[in-house]
């Protein structure tokens, strides 16, 4: 059986862009990285050649070329060192570059099969234009080694002093690389706008985590536990009371003493057999105690404690460790830093501990026509969704520093994201739709930011986007209209916080809209609902979006998926009191 191994080429200068790492470029919601590997699928080793990249998964193996940068020549002889690990050694080797998004697992199949019926040495895709990419093909590996040993050096040599005489081409769709920024927006444009779903989580997945710090939890609200939280102590420290009534010994009935044990007092002496003792809730029980009785079961007859007929055999007491000893892990790494969460704490002794978060952001209103404060002028527009934004954010478990207002400029842009290093995530309203002022994606790319989400498949909040800049800053693009904004916030914030924080992705509040098939279209609507007595929602079927009085007197919203019907299941996201 004709075995082969893949090896990944993830180096280069990419000189045309800036420099950036182009394979780290996400397109369509993933690292162009990630698409030579997972094309690679049916190989049965991966080599990447290039950097060091943590982030890949332990069964891929990682060479580095020499000298780094040296190019693709330089980096097969490395790859092809790297799978020689004393096994037998697979018959054909595929080339991938790191820099073609639409490279598929179907396409790599094709190659090998065109390589077995051809004949050849060597296969090669061949782009739209009919060019050949040397990059992407087939190798018979004996062939190849014989090449790469026949060559006076490695470095900077061209692809062609490798290639055989013996060569067939292939064309595949996707053999379309992105060489210049110009490549990357016309790879974008063809890419699918992501599902909601989708969307969330590749920002869960791959936005850079913050770093863990260690800090009091009770001034951590919204921040997430960057590791589990275990218990100082027990709880209960000792056995303590579970109800008001008496601490007896033995069987009964029992000699009721003169003393009382509170809580929070001194423990009472022990008990004998035969002996009880008045006890609160709380309180420390006494030595040799075998029950504590509640007062509904008791009755007390001169200075006689007797247990009343046909009452339960139970004992009232909570002994100690009950709920959880010393060192028990009380919370998971990844809870979020609650109101729960911190009495948890208090009552496990434990008052710090390391955490993530809570995310700061900044908010900016972009727009020459937009205006806060002050009477209109001509062209102007008030804004509706500033002054909100921060109760929103907070309800998702966002801080806000600050909001600052980013005027109509060929630069205002670059210096914003220059600037956004000071906090976790930059949330811009406006500027993602496309037009002649929308100048968020230019500058993004001109950042060398790494867009996650491109577009969404979301009516309205399409034109959404999300990104990370270099300095490890996220960056949410909402849409200038205010309904689509407060949408957009409320659908991808969460899944945002988690990504940053590490935090466990909130359970989906699922539920029965009632009039589904009226709201229901070709993609996913995201509208306003309210509560009905019968369960389940009545969603807002049309809704003008430019303000949000849609919003008014209603519980939430609710995200319906394309050709639902009446009573399908879909999200539903409570809008902050």
């Amino acid at each position: 059986m004709t075995t082969a191994d893949a090896i990944v080429l993830a180096g280069g200068r990419a000189t045309r862009m800036g420099g950036v790492d182009k394979p780290g470029i996400v397109v369509g919601g993933r690292s162009m990285l990630e698409a030579a590997v997972a094309a690679a699928a049916r190989c049965r080793h991966t080599v990447v050649v290039g950097p060091p990249r943590p982030d890949l998964p332990a069964a891929v193996r990682q060479a580095q070329e020499m000298p780094a940068g040296s190019g693709p020549v330089a980096a097969l002889a490395a790859g092809l060192a790297a799978l020689d690990t004393g096994e037998t050694p697979a018959d054909l080797v595929v080339a991938l570059a790191a820099d073609m998004p639409f490279l598929t697992d179907a396409a790599v199949g094709a190659l090998l099969e065109h390589l077995e019926r051809s004949g050849a040495d060597a296969v090669f895709a061949a782009d739209e234009t009919g060019r050949p990419q040397y990059l992407v093909g087939v190798w018979r590996r004996a062939l190849l080694a014989d090449a790469l040993a026949g060559l006076p050096s490695l470095v900077n040599q061209p692809m062609k002093a490798l290639v055989p005489t013996r060569t067939a081409l292939l064309p595949l769709a996707g053999a379309a690389d992105c060489d210049t920024p110009d490549d990357l927006r016309r790879a974008r444009a063809r890419t699918a706008p992501l599902t909601l779903d989708e969307a969330r989580n590749i920002v869960r997945d791959k936005l850079t985590r913050l770093p863990a710090r260690e800090s009091a939890l009770r001034a951590a609200r919204g921040a997430a536990l960057a590791a589990p939280l275990a218990a100082a102590d027990a709880l209960p420290r000792f056995d303590v009371s579970a109800m008001d009534g008496y601490a007896v010994s033995g069987t009964g009935p029992w000699q009721v003493r003169h003393d009382i044990g509170f809580a929070g007092g001194q423990r009472p002496a022990g008990l004998l057999t035969g002996e009880a003792v008045r006890i609160a809730t709380g309180a420390h029980v006494p030595d040799g105690a075998t029950a504590v009785l509640r007062d509904e079961f008791v009755h007390l007859d001169a200075n006689l404690l007797y247990r009343l007929p046909d009452t339960p055999m139970r004992d009232d007491r909570r002994r100690r460790g009950e709920d959880w000893h010393a060192g028990d892990v009380v919370a998971a790494a990844g809870t979020v830093v609650s109101a729960a969460l911190i009495s948890v704490a208090a009552s496990a002794e434990v008052g710090t501990a390391p955490v993530r978060g809570p995310v700061r952001a900044r908010i900016v209103m972009t727009g020459d026509e937009i205006r806060s404060a002050g009477p209109l002028h001509p062209g102007q527009t008030r804004d509706s969704i500033g002054p909100v934004l921060p109760e929103l954010l907070s309800h998702c478990g966002i801080t806000v520093m600050d909001r600052v207002h980013l005027r109509d400029t060929a630069t205002g842009f670059d210096e914003v994201l220059a600037a956004g290093a000071d906090c976790d995530l930059l949330v811009v309203v406006g500027a993602t739709g496309g037009g002649a002022a929308d100048q968020l994606r230019d500058a993004l790319d001109r950042a060398a930011a790494r867009t996650l989400v491109h577009r969404l498949r979301l009516r309205p909040g399409g034109s959404g986007v999300i990104a990370e800049l270099p300095a490890g800053t996220a960056l949410l693009g909402l849409p200038g209209n205010p309904f689509a904004a407060v949408a957009t916030l409320l659908a991808l914030a969460p899944a945002i916080v988690s990504g940053l924080t590490g935090a466990t992705a909130p359970r989906a509040i699922v539920g029965p809209l009632r009039n589904a098939a009226e709201i229901a279209d070709t993609a996913t609507r995201i509208t306003s609902a309210r509560a009905v007595p019968e369960g389940g929602w009545i969603g807002d079927a049309g809704i003008r979006t430019n303000h949000l009085a849609g919003l008014l007197d209603r519980d939430g919203l609710v995200v319906v998926p394309p050709g639902a019907a009446d009573g399908a299941l879909v999200e539903f996201i409570p809008l902050p009191v």
